[in-house]
C-alpha cells in the first residue's frame, strides 16, 4: 500500500509522458531539417562505417484501431509493387551518397504489415538491400509478421532472405479485447506462425503484447501471457497500450470508459511481469524480458543496452537510417523524418530529392540530457564517471529537483544516479524532469 502511495504522491496515474525512444522526443522535430541537410549528414558518414537500416511497409489488409503507427488499408497489391520499386531507388539513392564500404549491423521492417509482401517482392526488396550495403559478421534481419498475414511461401522467402529474429504482434488473446481494438487473431493462427519461423530455421522469436487495453482484467492478461509463454519466445515487448485518439483517429473507435486507469494499468503490467520472471525471463528495461541467452539479456548485464525507435536493441550502429514514409533517421548530428504520405513520398525520391520534411539538430545540452535519459530507461542507472568521461562535465544541482520529487523512489551517490526497485514503475517520469524541453501534456500517452 505505501508503494502504491509513493507512486500516487509522485503524480504517476493522472501523468503523461514520452516514451523515451528517442531524445529529444519526435514531438520536438521542425522543418529546419530538410532533404538537403539530411543528404550532408549521410555524406558525412565515415566510409567503412557499420550502419543499421529500418524500412517501413505502411500497407496493412486491415487497419487495427489500437494502432498509432502510419499506416494506410489496401485490398490491392498494386500501391504495395509501386512501393517497393520506390524503395528500391531510394536504397540506389542512398548508396550513392553513402561513403564506400557501408555495411549492415541491423535490418529491420517495420510496418504496417511487411509480410503483405509477396515471395516475389520480399526477394527483390532484399536484394536490393544486400546489394547495396552487405551485412556484416553477427548482423541480424529482423521482420515483423502478421500471423493473419503470413504463409509458407512468404516464410520460405524471408528465410531464403537471410532473416534471423521474427517479431509477432499479439496485443492479447482474448476475443472481446480482439474485438475491441480490431485485432482478431486466435491463438491457433498464432501458435501456426511460430511454427513456420520454427520449421524455417529462424532461431529467434520475439512477441509483442499490450496491457492497458479495453476490457482488459488481470486474469485476461494472466491467460495471454500464458499462451504467449507456450510460443516459446526468446524476447517479449510487454507495452503500455498508448490511447492517443487525437494523434490517431481510427482510436476513436475504442470507448474510453472500457479502458483501465493508471493504478489498474500498472496492476496489469505487474501481474504479466510476475508470470514472465516466475518462467525464467529477465526484465529488460521498463517493459521488455528475454531468455538470459538473448542478445538484450547479454547487452543488459554488460552495459550495452541501448534505446532508439524501435524500443530496446543490442545495436552497436551509431547511425540508424529509416527508408520509405515517415521513417525516421538517427545521425551523430541529429534525427531525420521523411514526410509521412506515400504519394508526396514517392514523388519526392522520382525527383531525386531526399524525402526529409522534419527532425532535430543536436545541441550539446541535448546530448548529455539524452545520454542521462537513455541510462535511466536501459540501466535505471547513471555512471557519473563514465557519463562524464562521454559528455564533460554535467551542470551542478542536475540531480536535487529529481531528489525532492522523488524521495525514496531515487538515490545519488558519489558513484552514481539511480532509480531503486520500488521506483522503478516512475522511470518515464523521471526521465522528463530532466527534459528539457515543454510539451503539453496531450501530446503523450499515460506515463504507467
Amino acid at each position: 500500500m505505501e508503494h502504491l502511495s509513493q507512486l500516487r504522491r509522485a503524480g504517476l496515474f493522472e501523468a503523461r509522458a514520452p516514451r523515451y525512444t528517442s531524445y529529444p522526443p519526435a514531438t520536438q522535430f521542425v522543418p529546419a531539417v530538410d532533404g538537403d541537410l539530411a543528404a550532408g549528414w549521410m555524406a558525412a558518414v565515415p566510409a567503412g562505417s557499420r550502419i543499421s537500416l529500418y524500412i517501413h511497409v505502411p500497407f496493412c489488409r486491415r487497419l487495427c484501431w489500437f494502432c498509432a503507427c502510419r499506416t494506410q488499408g489496401t485490398q490491392s497489391m498494386d500501391p504495395v509493387r509501386s512501393y517497393v520499386q520506390t524503395l528500391q531507388t531510394e536504397l540506389q539513392a542512398l548508396r550513392r551518397r553513402l561513403a564506400p564500404g557501408i555495411g549492415l549491423s541491423r535490418l529491420h521492417w517495420g510496418g504496417g504489415t511487411p509480410t503483405l509482401l509477396t515471395p516475389d517482392l520480399i526477394c527483390q526488396l532484399a536484394g536490393a538491400v544486400f546489394n547495396a550495403f552487405p551485412m556484416e559478421e553477427g548482423g541480424e534481419f529482423s521482420v515483423e509478421i502478421d500471423p493473419s498475414e503470413i504463409d509458407a511461401p512468404r516464410m520460405a522467402a524471408l528465410a531464403a532472405a537471410g532473416m534471423t529474429r521474427a517479431s509477432i504482434g499479439v496485443q492479447d488473446f482474448d476475443p472481446q479485447i480482439q474485438e475491441a481494438i480490431g485485432r482478431p487473431q486466435s491463438f491457433e493462427i498464432t501458435a501456426h506462425a511460430a511454427a513456420l519461423i520454427r520449421q524455417h530455421g529462424i532461431a529467434s522469436l520475439n512477441v509483442d503484447i499490450l496491457y492497458g487495453l479495453p476490457y482488459q482484467t488481470g486474469q485476461r492478461i494472466a491467460d495471454t501471457v500464458q499462451k504467449v509463454m507456450a510460443l516459446a519466445p526468446d524476447r517479449v515487448a510487454l507495452y503500455g497500450y498508448a490511447h492517443v485518439p487525437w494523434m490517431s483517429k481510427r482510436q476513436v473507435m475504442i470507448p474510453n470508459e472500457s479502458l483501465p486507469d493508471g493504478e489498474a494499468r500498472l496492476a496489469l503490467f505487474e501481474t504479466a511481469a510476475e508470470l514472465f520472471l516466475a518462467d525464467g525471463f529477465q526484465q529488460i528495461g521498463i517493459d521488455h524480458f528475454a531468455r538470459p541467452g538473448d542478445g538484450l539479456a547479454q547487452a543488459a548485464a554488460q552495459g550495452r543496452l541501448r534505446r532508439n525507435f524501435q524500443g530496446y536493441t543490442d545495436d552497436p550502429a551509431q547511425v540508424l537510417i529509416g527508408l520509405g514514409a515517415s521513417s525516421i533517421s538517427r545521425y551523430p548530428q541529429g534525427y531525420a523524418q521523411n514526410v509521412p504520405a506515400t504519394g508526396a513520398y514517392t514523388a519526392a525520391i522520382r525527383e531525386g530529392r531526399v524525402p526529409v520534411v522534419r527532425g532535430h539538430i543536436f545541441t550539446p545540452e541535448d546530448r548529455w540530457r539524452g545520454r542521462l535519459i537513455e541510462a535511466l530507461m536501459c540501466d535505471f542507472r547513471i555512471d557519473l564517471a563514465a557519463l562524464r568521461a562521454e559528455v564533460g562535465p554535467l551542470p551542478d544541482g542536475i540531480f536535487t529537483p529529481l531528489l525532492e520529487r522523488f524521495d525514496g523512489a531515487v538515490r545519488l551517490t558519489d558513484e552514481a544516479f539511480e532509480i531503486l526497485p520500488q521506483g522503478r514503475p516512475l522511470t518515464r517520469l523521471i526521465a522528463q524532469a530532466l527534459d528539457a524541453y515543454a510539451a503539453p501534456q496531450g501530446s503523450h500517452s499515460v506515463a504507467v
